[in-house]
C-alpha cells in the first residue's frame, strides 16, 4: 500500500511498577537520555511529520521532560486514562490524527534499541502489500509471555497472546514485537470495535490483525525488540546500546582505548583519527574534530573541539568552543561562553566561563577567567584570578594581546589592561592599565632579623 505522508504514536502511559521508584518508566535514562527518547527519534529519523505521545502515570511530568528533549521538534500528546491496553492507548490518540491521511506508525516507548533501518523495512512491507497493515515479528530464546503470530499461507492472520493461547499456539516461536504499520483510517476504525475479550480485560491492539485482509511481517532481530521491564533490563540495554554507538565509531576511524567504558551520546560526531581514552563521556551536541587526543576521564557536554586538540585527562567542558591545535588540562574546566581560538593552552585546574581567548594565548595553572576577552599570545599567570562579580552583578574583564599576568594578580573587573601590559606577580589591579605599561601594587617588604630566636624566648617564657 503506498503512502504520502506518516505519523507515529508512541506509547508512553505506563507505570512502570517493575522500575522500583517513583520515576515513570519512559523517564529512566538510557545514556543521559529519557528511554522514551530513542523511540520517538527513531520515528522522527524515518520521516514521521507528527508524533503523538500517549501518556498516563504522571502524565505532565512525562509531556514536560519530552518536549524538552525535542526542543527543536513539535510533540503531540494524548491522555489515556485510566490505562486499558494498548488498543485503548491508540484510540486515545485518534483525535489528535483525525485530520491525518496516511500511515501511522505505533512504536511503544519502553523499547528503545529499535533501530531506523528495521523500520524503514517495515515501511517498505507496508508498501509491497495491499493489505492495510504491517508488523514486526521476533524469536526470541524463550516466546514465553509473548504473543504468538499466527500465519496461513505465510501471512499473518491474528496475533494471539500467551494467557489466551492455546497448547498448540503457545509451540509457536514467531511472537509480536508490538510495532505496527497501519493505514490511519483502518487503524482508527478498527480500535473503535475493539472488545475486551482475554484474560486481561482490556483492548488489545493485537485483535486488529484480524480485522486486516492482508498484513505484512518483517522480522526483526530479538535485541532491537528488547523491552525494559526492570532496572537490571534497563542497565543492560543501556549497554548494548552504548556497545553499539561505539561500534559505529571505530568503524568510522575513531580509536577507543577501552569502548566498554567510553559513553557517546547519540547525535555526537568525531572525525578520523581521533583516539578516546578511558571512561570518557561524550553527551549529546558534542562535535569532535579529527586527530583529537582525549585523555581519560573527559567529560564533554554540547561542545565543539575542533582539529588536532589535546584534552588531557579529567577535563571538563560545557557548551565550549575549543579551536584546532589547542592544549587543554589535565583537570581544566570549561563552563558554557568559553570560546577558544587556535593554540590555545589552558593547564592543571583552569576554569574558564564566558572567556574568549585569542590566538596562542596561555593560563597553564591554577586560574579562574571569567567574563574574560583576552588577546592573542597572552600569558597568564599561576594564580590569576578575574574578580568579575561585585555580589550583585558581573563585569568584563579586557585583557589585550602580549600581555604577561604575573602570579597571583586579582583583575577586578570591570577593568582594561592594553597591549603588551606587563602585570607584576601578586598584583591586584582595579584600574585601566594603558598599552605597554607596567603595574604593580606591593606593600614594602620589611625583614626582621634575629625575630625567630626572639619568639622562640617569648614562647619558652609562656611555658613556664
Amino acid at each position: 500500500m503506498n503512502f504520502t505522508s506518516l505519523a507515529a504514536v508512541v506509547l508512553c502511559a505506563g507505570k512502570g511498577t517493575r522500575m522500583k521508584g517513583k520515576r515513570p518508566k519512559v523517564l529512566h535514562p538510557i545514556l543521559g537520555r529519557p528511554m522514551g527518547y530513542y523511540p520517538i527519534a527513531r520515528a522522527f529519523d524515518v520521516g514521521a511529520s507528527n508524533v503523538v505521545v500517549v501518556v498516563g502515570h504522571q502524565s505532565e511530568e512525562v509531556k514536560q521532560v519530552l518536549s524538552e528533549a525535542f526542543s527543536t521538534r513539535t510533540l503531540s500528546f494524548a491522555l489515556q486514562d485510566p490505562q486499558n491496553g494498548t488498543g485503548h492507548a491508540v484510540a486515545c490518540a485518534g483525535p489528535a490524527l483525525k485530520e491525518f491521511r496516511g500511515a501511522v506508525l505505533i512504536l511503544s516507548g519502553d523499547v528503545p534499541l529499535i533501530t531506523a533501518q528495521t523500520l524503514k523495512a517495515l515501511i517498505d512491507a507496508y508498501r509491497a502489500t495491499p493489505g492495510p497493515l504491517a508488523l514486526l515479528s521476533f524469536k526470541p530464546k524463550d516466546p514465553t509471555g509473548y504473543g504468538r503470530i499466527v500465519r496461513e499461507n505465510g501471512r499473518a492472520k491474528q496475533i494471539v497472546e500467551h494467557k489466551d493461547a492455546t497448547e498448540a499456539q503457545r509451540k509457536i516461536d514467531e511472537v509480536n514485537a508490538g510495532i505496527y504499520l497501519a493505514d490511519a483510517g483502518f487503524l482508527f476504525e478498527a480500535v473503535k470495535t475493539l472488545t475486551p475479550r482475554n484474560a486481561q480485560g482490556e483492548l488489545y491492539l493485537t485483535d486488529i490483525v484480524a480485522a486486516a485482509n492482508d498484513v505484512a511481517v518483517v522480522e526483526a532481530h530479538p535485541d532491537e525488540i528488547a523491552g525494559v521491564n526492570d532496572r537490571a533490563q534497563l542497565a543492560s540495554l543501556g549497554k548494548a546500546l552504548q556497545a553499539r554507538i561505539n561500534h559505529a565509531h571505530l568503524t568510522a576511524g575513531v580509536s577507543m582505548v577501552s569502548p566498554e567504558t567510553t559513553f557517546i551520546d547519540e547525535n555526537v560526531t568525531i572525525g578520523e583519527d581521533t583516539t578516546l581514552g578511558p571512561c570518557v563521556t561524550l553527551e549529546a551536541g558534542t562535535q569532535i574534530g579529527s586527530n583529537v587526543r582525549i585523555g581519560q576521564g573527559c567529560v564533554i557536554t554540547r561542545s565543539v573541539v575542533g582539529d588536532g586538540v589535546e584534552l588531557k585527562p579529567y577535563s571538563v567542558l560545557e557548551e565550549a568552543h575549543v579551536g584546532n591545535k589547542s592544549i587543554i588540562g589535565p583537570f581544566s574546566r570549561l563552563r558554557p561562553g568559553t570560546e577558544l581560538a587556535e593554540g590555545v593552552h589552558l593547564g592543571n585546574f583552569v576554569e574558564t566561563k564566558k572567556a574568549r581567548i585569542g590566538k596562542g594565548s596561555k593560563a597553564n595553572h591554577l586560574a579562574y577567567l571569567g567574563d574574560t576577552v583576552i588577546g592573542e599570545a597572552t600569558n597568564v599567570g599561576a594564580g590569576v584570578i578575574t574578580c568579575n562579580y561585585d555580589g550583585v552583578h558581573k563585569h568584563l574583564t579586557t585583557i589585550g594581546d602580549r600581555v604577561f599576568v604575573g602570579t597571583d594578580s586579582q583583575l577586578v573587573a570591570p577593568v582594561t589592561l592594553g597591549n603588551d601590559v606587563f602585570v607584576a606577580a601578586g598584583t591586584t589591579v582595579t584600574d585601566d592599565v594603558p598599552a605597554g605599561a607596567l603595574t604593580l601594587s606591593r606593600a614594602p617588604q620589611v625583614i626582621k632579623e634575629g625575630w625567630v630566636e626572639r619568639r622562640k624566648k617569648v614562647l619558652a617564657g609562656m611555658k613556664k
